[in-house]
């Protein structure tokens, strides 16, 4: 088993035991375990991991949350649009992971 399979594995342990029986609070789509996963599987346990935290470390009281997704190009940077990897966010969330990915 890699390393981004085991990290994957605790993340939905977390989903499963901890998160499903809290109510829903986080204030970005989609969820940081959620993002967590998805920058995991396409940019492994480093960058995918790095991802994550940076991640994690936007989701602070003050911040506006909103629609973030993992980059389709690996970037820290993607957020910011003097980055060459900037991407616009989605105005809308998609509607397959509302119905497919619940936490």
């Amino acid at each position: 088993m890699s390393i981004a399979n085991a990290m994957i594995r605790a993340i939905r342990w977390y989903q499963r035991n901890i998160s499903a029986n809290r109510p829903a609070c986080c204030k970005y789509y989609p969820t940081c375990s959620r993002y967590a996963i998805e920058a995991l599987q396409r940019y492994g346990a480093c960058k995918g991991g790095l991802l994550a935290v940076l991640r994690l470390l936007r989701c602070r009281p003050w911040s506006r949350g909103g629609i973030d997704d993992v980059p389709q190009r690996y970037s820290v940077f993607y957020r910011f649009s003097w980055s060459k990897a900037h991407e616009e966010p989605r105005l809308t969330p998609l509607a397959w992971h509302d119905s497919h990915h619940a936490e």
